[in-house]
């Protein structure tokens, strides 16, 4: 479940919600209880990949490595 920013159009509260994706954006702001609360456009989270595992070249059979690897001495 994704955290949203958002902003209340009377009295400039800005706050976040930690709410499913499926919900409807709030309304009512939490400090002054007016429906002036809107949902703010994000930038999103980066995505960041850790390790290895995540290239087609790490999951390559022994048989394949060697081929490329005596391919490599023969140009050379």
């Amino acid at each position: 479940m994704p955290t949203y920013d958002y902003e209340c159009a009377a009295c400039d509260h800005t706050f976040e919600l930690f709410q499913s994706i499926s919900k409807r954006p709030i309304r009512k702001c939490p400090r002054c209880g007016k429906l002036k609360a809107n949902r703010l456009i994000g930038a999103g989270s980066g995505l960041i990949f850790k390790g290895s595992g995540f290239y087609q070249t790490d999951y390559r059979s022994a048989a394949y490595k060697s081929h490329q690897k005596a391919e490599s001495s023969s140009s050379s």
